[in-house]
């Protein structure tokens, strides 16, 4: 009886855990619109046939991390595009 009384115990406290409501906030379309802005104001993107269209400054890496840090801001980022800060 006390094998059953476990599993009983587990799966109610499984389905408990299921229902709970996360904690964590999603990420929303109008933040995730902004942020894609910021980034492609920041990061202009290159067009073919064009060489002074968009630029080659920043790796992905670094579009990731400013995406990041706007969402992390809920879509406001600074006005000062990551490659113009003075590096130290």
């Amino acid at each position: 009886m006390s094998a059953r009384n476990t599993r009983t115990t587990i799966g109610i406290a499984f389905v408990l855990a299921l229902s709970l409501p996360a904690t964590a906030s999603a990420l929303t379309a109008e933040v995730a619109r902004a942020c894609e802005a910021a980034v492609a104001k920041a990061f202009p993107p290159r067009q073919v046939g064009n060489p002074a269209a968009g630029s080659a400054k920043g790796s992905a890496k670094d579009q990731r991390e400013y995406f990041n840090k706007c969402v992390t801001n809920n879509g406001k980022v600074d006005d000062v595009p990551p490659d113009s800060k003075s590096s130290k």
